[in-house]
Protein backbone atom coordinates (compact mmCIF):
# COMPACT_ATOMS: atom_id res chain seq x y z
CA UNK A 1 0.00 0.00 0.00
CA UNK A 2 1.41 3.56 -0.66
CA UNK A 3 2.09 5.60 2.03
CA UNK A 4 0.38 8.63 3.01
CA UNK A 5 2.52 11.09 1.64
CA UNK A 6 2.90 9.24 -1.29
CA UNK A 7 -1.15 8.55 -2.10
CA UNK A 8 -1.50 12.75 -1.40
CA UNK A 9 1.22 13.30 -3.75
CA UNK A 10 -0.35 11.04 -6.27
CA UNK A 11 -4.13 12.00 -5.67
CA UNK A 12 -4.08 15.55 -3.87
CA UNK A 13 -4.89 16.99 -7.65
CA UNK A 14 -7.46 14.89 -8.44
CA UNK A 15 -10.18 17.70 -6.99
CA UNK A 16 -8.63 20.53 -8.24
CA UNK A 17 -6.04 21.84 -5.60
CA UNK A 18 -7.90 20.45 -2.86
CA UNK A 19 -5.17 17.51 -1.23
CA UNK A 20 -7.41 17.57 1.56
CA UNK A 21 -9.54 15.23 0.20
CA UNK A 22 -6.97 12.62 -0.64
CA UNK A 23 -5.31 13.19 3.18
CA UNK A 24 -9.02 12.30 4.50
CA UNK A 25 -9.58 9.63 1.91
CA UNK A 26 -6.07 7.82 3.15
CA UNK A 27 -6.98 8.42 6.56
CA UNK A 28 -10.35 6.42 6.90
CA UNK A 29 -8.64 4.06 5.41
CA UNK A 30 -10.65 1.51 3.27
CA UNK A 31 -8.17 1.41 0.62
CA UNK A 32 -7.68 -1.49 -1.14
CA UNK A 33 -4.98 -2.92 -3.51
CA UNK A 34 -5.29 -2.92 -6.12
CA UNK A 35 -5.82 0.69 -6.16
CA UNK A 36 -8.40 1.20 -9.04
CA UNK A 37 -9.77 4.05 -10.64
CA UNK A 38 -13.39 3.55 -8.87
CA UNK A 39 -11.83 2.50 -5.85
CA UNK A 40 -10.18 5.51 -5.33
CA UNK A 41 -12.77 7.27 -6.56
CA UNK A 42 -15.29 5.75 -4.16
CA UNK A 43 -13.07 6.78 -1.23
CA UNK A 44 -12.36 10.39 -2.73
CA UNK A 45 -15.99 11.45 -3.50
CA UNK A 46 -17.43 10.06 -0.23
CA UNK A 47 -14.75 12.31 1.35
CA UNK A 48 -16.21 14.84 -0.93
CA UNK A 49 -19.80 14.34 0.36
CA UNK A 50 -18.79 14.51 4.25
CA UNK A 51 -17.00 17.95 3.53
CA UNK A 52 -18.90 20.62 4.60
CA UNK A 53 -20.45 22.87 2.19
CA UNK A 54 -17.60 25.20 3.08
CA UNK A 55 -15.57 23.24 2.05
CA UNK A 56 -17.26 21.94 -1.01
CA UNK A 57 -17.56 25.36 -2.39
CA UNK A 58 -13.48 25.84 -2.00
CA UNK A 59 -13.04 22.77 -4.46
CA UNK A 60 -15.81 24.84 -6.48
CA UNK A 61 -13.60 27.86 -6.27
CA UNK A 62 -10.47 26.41 -6.96
CA UNK A 63 -11.54 25.19 -10.58
CA UNK A 64 -10.83 27.45 -13.63
CA UNK A 65 -12.81 29.27 -15.66
CA UNK A 66 -13.38 28.06 -19.06
CA UNK A 67 -11.13 29.61 -21.62
CA UNK A 68 -10.62 32.40 -18.74
CA UNK A 69 -7.32 34.75 -17.61
CA UNK A 70 -5.56 31.19 -16.54
CA UNK A 71 -5.74 30.08 -19.56
CA UNK A 72 -4.70 32.79 -21.36
CA UNK A 73 -1.88 33.20 -19.07
CA UNK A 74 -1.09 29.56 -18.93
CA UNK A 75 -1.79 29.13 -15.38
CA UNK A 76 -3.83 26.57 -15.51
CA UNK A 77 -3.33 22.79 -13.95
CA UNK A 78 -1.86 20.17 -16.57
CA UNK A 79 -4.95 18.10 -15.97
CA UNK A 80 -7.08 21.64 -16.62
CA UNK A 81 -5.07 22.78 -19.38
CA UNK A 82 -5.31 19.54 -21.11
CA UNK A 83 -8.87 18.50 -20.45
CA UNK A 84 -10.10 22.75 -21.91
CA UNK A 85 -7.51 21.86 -25.10
CA UNK A 86 -9.79 18.70 -25.80
CA UNK A 87 -12.57 20.25 -25.68
CA UNK A 88 -11.11 23.20 -28.68
CA UNK A 89 -11.37 25.81 -25.51
CA UNK A 90 -8.26 26.76 -26.25
CA UNK A 91 -9.22 27.57 -30.23
CA UNK A 92 -11.99 30.18 -30.01
CA UNK A 93 -12.60 33.08 -32.08
CA UNK A 94 -12.50 36.57 -30.47
CA UNK A 95 -16.16 36.28 -30.37
CA UNK A 96 -16.65 32.98 -28.97
CA UNK A 97 -13.87 34.16 -26.31
CA UNK A 98 -15.93 36.94 -25.57
CA UNK A 99 -19.35 34.84 -25.24
CA UNK A 100 -17.36 32.73 -22.23
CA UNK A 101 -15.68 35.72 -20.95
CA UNK A 102 -19.42 37.26 -20.84
CA UNK A 103 -20.88 34.01 -19.61
CA UNK A 104 -18.33 33.20 -16.77
CA UNK A 105 -18.30 37.03 -15.11
CA UNK A 106 -22.25 36.74 -15.08
CA UNK A 107 -22.33 33.38 -13.34
CA UNK A 108 -19.25 34.04 -10.76
CA UNK A 109 -21.40 37.02 -9.86
CA UNK A 110 -24.43 35.17 -9.77
CA UNK A 111 -23.29 31.93 -7.98
CA UNK A 112 -19.73 32.87 -5.96
CA UNK A 113 -17.76 29.96 -7.86
CA UNK A 114 -17.03 29.19 -11.83
CA UNK A 115 -18.86 27.47 -14.21
CA UNK A 116 -17.84 23.69 -13.71
CA UNK A 117 -18.42 21.02 -16.46
CA UNK A 118 -16.60 17.82 -17.68
CA UNK A 119 -15.51 18.54 -20.80
CA UNK A 120 -13.89 15.13 -21.64
CA UNK A 121 -16.26 14.48 -25.04
CA UNK A 122 -18.35 17.51 -25.32
CA UNK A 123 -16.84 20.54 -27.94
CA UNK A 124 -16.83 24.27 -27.35
CA UNK A 125 -20.78 24.41 -29.04
CA UNK A 126 -21.83 21.66 -25.97
CA UNK A 127 -19.74 23.61 -23.28
CA UNK A 128 -21.97 26.80 -24.28
CA UNK A 129 -24.93 25.36 -24.84
CA UNK A 130 -24.93 23.85 -20.89
CA UNK A 131 -23.01 27.21 -20.03
CA UNK A 132 -26.24 29.34 -21.33
CA UNK A 133 -28.63 26.59 -19.94
CA UNK A 134 -27.16 26.26 -16.52
CA UNK A 135 -26.95 30.15 -15.43
CA UNK A 136 -30.32 29.81 -15.24
CA UNK A 137 -30.55 27.24 -11.96
CA UNK A 138 -31.07 28.59 -8.68
CA UNK A 139 -27.69 27.86 -6.49
CA UNK A 140 -28.92 25.23 -4.49
CA UNK A 141 -28.98 23.06 -7.97
CA UNK A 142 -26.46 24.64 -9.37
CA UNK A 143 -24.28 23.75 -6.17
CA UNK A 144 -25.78 20.23 -6.90
CA UNK A 145 -24.38 20.16 -10.28
CA UNK A 146 -21.35 21.78 -10.29
CA UNK A 147 -20.64 18.85 -7.85
CA UNK A 148 -21.68 16.34 -9.25
CA UNK A 149 -19.88 17.25 -12.26
CA UNK A 150 -16.00 17.72 -9.97
CA UNK A 151 -17.08 13.93 -9.12
CA UNK A 152 -17.20 12.79 -12.84
CA UNK A 153 -13.82 15.14 -13.41
CA UNK A 154 -12.40 12.99 -10.48
CA UNK A 155 -13.35 9.73 -12.21
CA UNK A 156 -12.15 10.83 -15.94
CA UNK A 157 -8.49 12.18 -13.84
CA UNK A 158 -8.54 8.52 -11.92
CA UNK A 159 -9.65 6.81 -14.82
CA UNK A 160 -6.52 8.17 -16.76
CA UNK A 161 -4.34 7.57 -14.14
CA UNK A 162 -5.45 4.39 -12.66
CA UNK A 163 -6.84 1.97 -15.12
CA UNK A 164 -9.34 -0.70 -13.73
CA UNK A 165 -7.55 -3.66 -12.32
CA UNK A 166 -3.78 -1.41 -12.20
Amino acid sequence: MLSREDFVSRFGGVFEHSPFIAERAYDAGGLREPLTASGVHAALAAVFRAASREERLGVLRAHPDLAGRLAIAGELTEDSRKEQAGAGLDRLSPAEHARFTELNAAYIEKFGFPFIIAVRGLDKDDILSDFERRIGNDLDEEFATATTQVERIALLRLTSMLPEGK
